[in-house]
């Protein structure tokens, strides 16, 4: 699986931005498709997962309420809408895959593979 993830820019807090991330290579539709992403100083955490055929869709604490994966198996397509934009989600963001992780492997970001990152950077 290839990934290439795109949309990220800049964002003045309370903005939004949309990511992308374009899958090739294998069958889309049964993977686990996650964002990751990495603050400047920071270890790369966790941010939103989507279990297949709506097993489940998984996000961190502090972006609930205010991002929404979704995922398109006919564009192999997924997409992380980014709404009410803090200071602190400013970082690069990596979309990943996996075929068959378990939700703490997803957490802790044992993905198989991995697209390059997208920057996001929101100001204050």
């Amino acid at each position: 699986v290839q990934l290439q993830a795109s949309g990220g820019g800049l964002a003045q807090a309370g903005g939004s931005l949309t990511l992308s991330c374009a899958a090739s290579g294998r069958t889309f539709s049964s993977y686990v498709m996650g964002w990751y992403r990495q603050a400047p100083g920071r270890e790369r955490e966790f941010v939103a997962a989507l279990k297949p055929r709506g097993y489940g869709t998984y996000y961190t604490d502090s972006v609930k309420g205010r991002f929404t994966m979704t995922r398109d198996n006919g564009k192999n397509t997924f997409y992380l809408q980014m709404n009410n934009l803090k200071p602190d989600d400013t970082a690069v963001y990596y979309c990943a895959a996996c075929l068959r992780c378990i939700t703490s492997t997803i957490f802790a970001g044992g993905m198989d593979y991995w697209g390059e990152g997208t920057l996001v950077t929101v100001s204050s």
